[in-house]
């Protein structure tokens, strides 16, 4: 279980060890792997929310903590053609640093763990268009048998005749797991809004709670203690704050900064310092003997 934190940052009782093993050269960093995230947004007449799920507790990474849809890249999404919309496969392989296969299986990561997390489904029968309801038995038979990896995203695009509409989506920020974590990810946050017609549901075998928030409801619940996060969300829920609809976050995102955001653990007077560079609110002072402050 987390450590409890005057704010809510999620922060694990094994990281100062982990942090002073990579410091002396006895923990080796594990490669992270590729993920793609989605904050979900929807227009209300108070403004934008975004759809939130709270991990399971029993989960081994991050149990407790509220975040977005998301998960780890198929690599059976990376080559296999499949009916786009939106910008090319070469754009969005510039935008996100990556050639243009990983290009494919990352937006494909965001499309599917959105609709395997929940329930929304950002493809349609056309370039122009977007399913509507997929809360059918057929539907769920489909999403149960991809969250079992019984099907890849692109075999389900394929036989449902249904073109990907990355055009739907923007590329918020990146951010990548700290050296000292066992699991580790490399993920792509991206922003959307809920296609009209489509619905969310509390689906995902990984969460025991869903909610649709303000993102400024979400910060003020995290500053109190009272919403559980890791670092990147908080970030993202406050980078939110300022847009008045989904669709000017969307406006947004083509001219966001994608360098990613990787923690670092260094030694001064005596303490580690954990910091995440250009995210001063989450620097940890750890004693070398002892527990953070």
């Amino acid at each position: 279980m987390a450590n409890v934190q005057a704010d809510g940052q999620w922060y694990p009782p094994e990281w100062p060890d982990r942090i002073r093993a990579l410091a002396s050269g006895t923990l080796t960093p594990v490669a992270p792997k590729r993920a793609a995230t989605v904050m979900l947004l929807k227009d209300t007449p108070d403004g934008p929310v975004v759809h939130m799920l709270r991990r399971r507790t029993s989960m081994a990474f991050a149990g407790g903590a509220y975040a977005y849809p998301g998960g780890g890249v198929d690599p059976r999404d990376d080559e296999r053609h499949i009916r786009w919309a939106g910008p090319s496969r070469s754009w969005w392989a510039e935008r996100l640093g990556v050639d243009e296969t990983g290009a494919q299986a990352i937006v494909c990561a965001a499309v599917r763990e959105t609709y395997e997390e929940a329930g929304v489904l950002l493809a349609g029968p056309t370039a122009d268009t977007v399913v509507g309801d997929t809360t059918g038995d057929d539907w769920e038979a489909d999403r149960a048998a991809l969250v079992a990896r019984e099907v890849s995203f692109a075999e389900f695009l394929d036989r449902r005749g249904l073109v990907l509409r990355s055009d739907l989506l923007g590329a918020w920020t990146r951010w990548i797991t700290p050296e000292f974590e066992p699991r580790r990810y490399d993920t792509w946050f991206f922003v959307a809004a809920l296609p009209e017609g489509q619905r969310t549901r509390n689906v995902s075998t990984e969460a025991d709670r869903t909610v649709w928030i303000a993102p400024h409801e979400a910060a003020a619940a995290y500053d109190k203690g009272e919403l559980l996060m890791m670092p990147p969300t908080i970030a993202t829920l406050r980078q939110l704050m300022p847009y008045s609809s989904a669709a000017e976050a969307l406006e947004a995102a083509p001219a966001r900064d994608l360098t990613p955001v990787l923690a670092t653990a260094r030694l001064v007077d005596g303490q580690i310092v954990l910091s995440w560079p250009g995210h001063d609110e989450f620097t940890k002072h750890i004693p070398t003997g002892g527990a953070s402050a």
